[in-house]
């Protein structure tokens, strides 16, 4: 295993903390030689700060809109369309975003908005008092009603244009990153996420984690994660760290026994 590719929001997080624990696990991971990529509905605002300053190979952002990576020349952009179709795209989100508003009581834009560059997120339970799960598919139906689409995540419903997503731009990232793919070296790969929104990656890999608090979604799930942990949030991910990085020092100590043997 050399790559960890991890949901943000309550799969690192701890009620929206990121936890001394899991800070600790990214470290370990960065020593161990373990190449940790946040895969995020997040903003781009939020990923460059990410690429910059966490210890992670990368990050994938915007439900899989883009990529960015720190190299020693500075940040590197991968975008998925090109700036005009992506203003295109913000003046119809901006009607759906009025719509949406005016029909659901109780729901906002996400408070990071401001530093999308690809999508609309509407906040449902993270800076606003929980809304019912109708409410929640009514926002998801008005997205989809203008040919949008729209994903519910642990806190947020993200609507946008353009068929990229977390799994496409996942895959296009070990391609140009690591010069290989999911299909080919399905060992060397692995995920962690939390909601039903990961579950194109849990069917994915073929080693993939979820943190304790996706037990309440199972029932919901056609493709379920093949490893759960003990915990939730960001203790479970320092777990999954922890159970990755044995695993490479035990296959470590196989092969050097092997090698001294010969």
């Amino acid at each position: 295993m050399r790559f960890l590719f991890c949901d943000i929001d309550d799969t690192m997080t701890t009620n929206g903390l990121l936890t001394r624990e899991t800070f600790d696990a990214l470290w370990d991971a960065e020593e161990a030689g373990l190449r940790v990529v946040p895969v995020t509905g997040r903003p781009a605002g939020w990923c460059d700060h990410i690429a910059r300053q966490w210890p992670v190979d990368g990050v994938i952002g915007e439900n899989g809109a883009f990529y960015f990576r720190k190299t020693k020349f500075g940040i590197k952009r991968v975008h998925s369309q090109t700036p005009s179709k992506r203003v295109r795209h913000r003046s119809k989100l901006n009607k759906i975003r009025n719509q949406i508003l005016e029909e659901v009581p109780g729901c906002a834009v996400a408070s990071d908005q401001a530093y999308r560059e690809y999508d609309l997120a509407i906040d449902f339970c993270e800076d606003v008092k929980r809304l019912s799960k109708k409410n929640v598919r009514k926002i998801v139906e008005i997205f989809e009603s203008h040919g949008a689409v729209a994903k519910i995540s642990s806190i947020h419903v993200n609507g946008w244009f353009g068929d990229f997503d977390k799994l496409t731009m996942t895959k296009r990232y070990i391609r140009e990153v690591d010069a290989s793919s999911l299909e080919e070296a399905p060992e060397d790969y692995s995920f962690i996420g939390d909601s039903p929104n990961d579950e194109p990656m849990f069917s994915a890999f073929h080693v993939s984690f979820g943190v304790a608090n996706i037990t309440k979604f199972l029932d919901t799930l056609r493709y379920k994660p093949t490893c759960i942990m003990e915990s939730e949030g960001g203790a479970g991910f320092a777990e999954a760290v922890a159970l990755i990085i044995s695993g490479m020092k035990e296959k470590k100590k196989i092969s050097e026994t092997r090698r001294r043997q010969r």
